[in-house]
């Protein structure tokens, strides 16, 4: 509404104007007064830059106004709650449509769930007598593999949930697994009993077997599968090739114990995490100078409790995320090596985090029992609430694996005693 006010114009007299709507008929028009259009007075009530405010009218009723940045992906909230596990997780793994999440740990069961909606868990999958160490997806998501302490690896069809393959062969727990990326369809595992393994899941027992002097903690295949790339607590980093059958070189430059490995989406480059309290990028390529050692990233930090963090990229190479025992979540810009984000909420070590195929989401594994996904306030709530998971935004916190229990671009985050406020 506009209001109308009269001001006094110096000068002669002119042309009398129209009477006024609703004035009374032969009143005596008044001076040459023009009107001038001031702005409405605005209700108390109305909040400064609503919808419809400075004179636009009142927003439609029911109508939601946005608070903070524009939301940047299709998760529910900011911030997902999964609760589920019953002890600590200790991985966790989107399925390579980015629709479900497979998370495991402590308590033996492998629980699904959905990204989107509710985020529910819709099964679980049941057959190891162990924790399960260790999770991974074929390329095409068709299956499902899981390394135990119960000394065997299993493999998973991701549709009906069964067990199609039990791969026995180690004498100590399994740390690590890993699927080849295309070809046959070659799991290579990594073990306590010092040994580096590869599985054809169409024969019965293992098809190559590399022994190791010491306890082998993670592995991965190169891009081409036709190496295996394993560490251990011998601080260094080996290539197998499975075409010569032996050893094609070593990696050395951690300190201490290497407890995670990932290749990069092309191939060329593998992250490493390692209780040295360092990440480490190194260039695998062949023929590639003898220092493959490229990058080295610290602020992620190993503790007493020598849990198996791993680490992961995201799926343009841009970022890495490390686990770290300091309940913190890190992850870094992969060109300049600063930390781009440094996520608290955990309870407990963050284990493992995982990057969402296609949306700026991101899933943790920690020591507690829940996953989460999201960017809400956090608050902190009596122990005896039971641990859950995260999947996280951009624009909100990471989703991990972490110690306290939870299972974050998706991330998924694990942790005891927490809440969404």
């Amino acid at each position: 509404m506009i209001e109308q006010q009269k001001r006094k114009v110096p000068g002669g007299p002119g042309p009398a104007p129209a009477p006024a709507p609703g004035a009374a008929p032969g009143a005596a028009p008044g001076p040459d007064l023009p009107l001038v259009p001031t702005a409405a007075k605005r209700p108390r009530h109305e909040l400064p830059g609503a919808p419809g405010s400075g004179g636009g009218g009142q927003p439609p009723p029911g109508a939601l106004l946005q608070a903070g940045p524009p939301r940047c992906s299709s998760l529910q909230a900011p911030i997902m709650l999964l609760s589920g596990h019953e002890g600590e997780v200790y991985c966790c793994k989107f399925h390579p449509n980015g629709n479900t999440l497979a998370s495991a740990g402590f308590d033996r069961l492998i629980l699904l769930w959905n990204v989107y909606g509710d985020c529910d868990n819709y099964a679980t999958l049941k057959g190891h007598s162990g924790a399960v160490m260790e999770l991974h997806y074929n390329t095409d998501g068709s299956m499902l593999f899981s390394a135990s302490t119960d000394k065997t690896v299993a493999v998973w069809d991701s549709e009906t949930g069964e067990r199609v393959k039990r791969l026995k062969g180690h004498t100590s727990f399994v740390n690590s697994c890993y699927p080849a990326r295309r070809g046959p369809q070659l799991v290579c595992t990594g073990s306590d009993d010092g040994t580096v393994k590869l599985w054809d899941i169409r024969k019965k027992a293992a098809v190559q077997t590399f022994q190791n002097t010491y306890q082998v903690l993670a592995v991965t295949f190169n891009d081409t599968s036709d190496q295996i790339i394993s560490g251990g607590i011998d601080n260094d980093i080996k290539v197998w090739d499975l075409r010569q059958n032996k050893l094609t070189y070593t990696m050395r430059g951690h300190a201490d114990s290497v407890t995670g490995l990932s290749l990069s989406s092309e191939g060329s480059y593998l992250l490493s995490n390692a209780m040295d309290n360092t990440v480490r990028i190194w260039d695998v390529r062949p023929f590639a100078p003898k220092e493959r050692c490229v990058k080295i990233f610290q602020g992620n930090v190993h503790n007493f409790e020598k849990n198996l963090l791993r680490c992961s990229w995201s799926p343009d190479g841009s970022k890495i995320a490390g686990g770290s025992a300091d309940r913190f979540v890190y992850v870094w810009d992969t060109t300049s090596r600063r930390i781009l984000y440094k996520l608290p909420g955990h309870a407990g070590s963050v284990n493992e985090l995982a990057f969402h195929p296609e949306e700026p989401i991101r899933t943790l594994a920690p020591s507690a029992r829940s996953l989460r996904r999201s960017s809400q306030k956090l608050t902190q709530v009596s122990p005896e609430v039971k641990p859950r998971a995260w999947l996280c935004g951009a624009d909100g916190l990471c989703s991990r694996a972490v110690s306290d229990g939870f299972v974050p671009w998706l991330f998924i985050a694990l942790s005891r005693g927490w809440r969404l406020r």
